[in-house]
């Protein structure tokens, strides 16, 4: 089963905790009402270890841990659908320019330390260490646990901890590093000059090293999964040798916490049903729940409740997260079924921008990549099992030339399931769609990429191609309804575009050199991870983000307005600002512990 977010929060009531928030540079809440003596027990460190685990939902901010709906959720979502996806040109912000405004900032690299967003992000991932850090203090005080029980949770806290501060790394680059052996009225005093991959590293080590390979609960975290976070980790370090022979044992050995051999389930959207996750494809998820009982969506996924489509749709609210026709375009295959690397955007894919919904229009004819279509809801074609996607009519105002003609797809849930995996207790839909932190699919094309690095261009096409084969299949395609009219109906054998796609054909990426092979593997996680919070990251990782991110702008900004005048700038913009309150909040006898990033000052 799952372990869901409310049985968390029941848990840490029951123990009389409080995490409110105490004044100190990193915004940690304080302990709580309980003595450590109370709380270093198996059934405290239990509850503190469940608690660690509900941070994970993001959803901590401005109102308390017991108050999770208070606050902006969104603004620190653990899909990084801000600072990921739009910033990384999957995705415009949506809705108008007058919501979120500090949305557009980011997406235009015009943010400053001030943005509010970066302080809920910051704020919100250190609860999470903060309650890492509690379990493994109070679980070396405890004398009822045995020895094999305490490496387990220790590596299950570490595990969290190393998660946690994966996130504050590859978003700020400089964060204090605070563990549990440091007392949080010293935090404040913390700096953050210390390069802290090697303790991340560390972390993910020890619990591969003392994780078991399955678990009682589907939600608890196993050795594969802290394997692949570190293979990751030594990815973003540029330690290619030392990810590929990781990636090795777990393409190989690799299994899921509920025991399947890690594979990639044979339908695509699989991983984005709320009745079909947990697959053999889910390696790291977060777990969601609707309709938890509370009267509340406290357990449903709240980071990404604006993502939905607006106007006349049937989800309320609230319009963001529209996939840019930067992206649309990437899914364009040519005569053979291959991705345009170099020129996609020169082989742009038909839209109905400023076509209303009650006058024709005819989808693109020419040959697509079927994920287009499980990624991108477009005019014209089914929008799952909600009727096909009728255009403007659900575009929130001011229209399409704001942030274009799309609608997300891949946290939209189903119309035959809504009652169960959606929940209706707010103005927006909370989804009990689990959050993918790592997929398999990511994992292949992660270990793609070190092997391309190391020269190892057959092992890495072999890879690629595992995941193309995936998509090729034409029960990835999206067919027509049997009747529009009424699409709960089912569909037909029509497909409802002209889907092609191949895999490549032999010795295709030792043909193209290294540059040649990296930039396939880096298109294609464009392709397959598209919307999942990954692309800012990549391409700072790669190295490539200025060239990339700007050619983004310039090309969007011929068809949208939200992002014109927006520039990415080298040195600087790779990482956001550290939040200025951060900063006050660090700052003694006028000196701040607190390093700020460059070009923010």
């Amino acid at each position: 089963m799952k372990i869901p977010q409310y049985i968390a929060v029941l848990a840490v009531t029951a123990l009389g905790l409080s995490f409110d928030s105490c004044q100190n540079s990193l915004d940690i809440p304080a302990q709580g009402a309980l003595s450590d003596q109370t709380l270093a027990t198996r059934s405290g460190v239990d509850a503190l270890l469940v608690g660690a685990y509900a941070a994970l939902d993001g959803q901590y901010n401005n109102g308390g841990a017991l108050n999770l709906a208070s606050g902006n959720a969104w603004e620190a979502s653990p899909s990084n659908w801000v600072y990921g996806s739009i910033a990384g040109g999957d995705a415009h912000k949506g809705s108008d320019g007058s919501d979120q405004p500090a949305v557009d900032a980011i997406a235009k690299f015009t943010a400053d330390p001030s943005n509010g967003y970066f302080n809920s992000k910051w704020r919100t991932v250190y609860e999470g260490v903060n309650r890492a850090n509690s379990v493994l203090r109070l679980l070396a005080q405890a004398q009822d646990i045995p020895e094999a029980d305490q490496a387990r949770i220790a590596a299950q806290a570490r595990f969290l901890r190393g998660h946690y501060y994966f996130e504050l790394k590859k978003m700020f680059n400089k964060v204090p590093w605070i563990d549990e052996t440091i007392e949080t009225p010293t935090a404040s005093a913390q700096a953050n000059t210390e390069d802290i991959w090697p303790r991340i590293e560390a972390d993910f080590k020890f619990a591969m090293d003392n994780l078991p390979p399955t678990q009682s609960d589907i939600g608890r975290v196993n050795k594969w999964a802290a394997a692949s976070y570190l293979a990751k980790t030594y990815l973003y370090e540029h330690k290619f040798a030392e990810a590929r022979a990781l990636f090795d044992q777990i393409t190989t050995q690799g299994v899921t916490s509920n025991g399947f051999k890690y594979a990639l389930v044979t339908r695509f959207h699989d991983n984005f049903d709320a009745a079909t996750e947990n697959n053999s494809e889910s390696v790291f998820a977060i777990q969601m729940v609707a309709n938890d009982g509370s009267g509340t969506i406290a357990s449903a996924n709240q980071g990404d409740m604006l993502n939905f489509p607006y106007g006349n749709s049937p989800f309320r609210c609230c319009g963001f997260f529209q996939p840019s026709q930067d992206l649309a375009n990437s899914y364009r295959t040519d005569a053979t079924g291959l991705p345009y690397l170099n020129d996609y955007n020169a082989h742009p894919v038909k839209n109905d921008q400023g076509i209303a919904s009650s006058q024709p229009f005819t989808p693109d004819a020419g040959p697509l990549d079927p994920r287009i279509d499980w990624t991108i809801g477009r005019r014209g074609i089914p929008y799952l099992d909600w009727g096909n996607h009728p255009g403007a009519d659900w575009i929130r105002s001011p229209g399409q030339t704001y942030a274009g003609p799309y609608s997300p797809k891949k946290n939209i849930y189903m119309q035959t399931t809504q009652d169960q995996y959606a929940d209706q207790h707010s103005w927006a839909p909370g989804t009990a769609i689990n959050w993918n932190v790592i997929r398999y699919a990511d994992v292949l094309l992660m270990a793609a990429e070190a092997e391309a690095q190391l020269g190892n261009f057959e092992k890495a096409q072999t890879y690629v191609n595992q995941v193309r084969a995936r998509a090729a299949n034409p029960v990835n395609y999206v067919y027509k309804y049997t009747n529009e009219a009424a699409p709960l109906t089912g569909y037909s054998a029509t497909p409802a575009a002209n889907y092609k796609l191949t895999v490549y054909p032999a010795g295709t990426f030792a043909a193209l050199g290294k540059d040649g092979a990296l930039n396939a593997i880096y298109f294609e996680r464009k392709l397959e991870l598209a919307m999942e919070g990954h692309r800012f990251f990549d391409l700072v990782r790669w190295g490539i983000a200025e060239k990339v991110l700007n050619a983004y702008i310039a090309y969007e900004s011929t068809v949208t307005t939200d992002i014109r005048g927006g520039r990415f700038v080298a040195g600087k913009n790779e990482y956001f600002p550290i939040p200025q309150r951060q900063i006050d909040l660090s700052t003694s006898g006028g000196k701040s512990a607190l390093t700020q990033n460059p070009g923010y000052n």
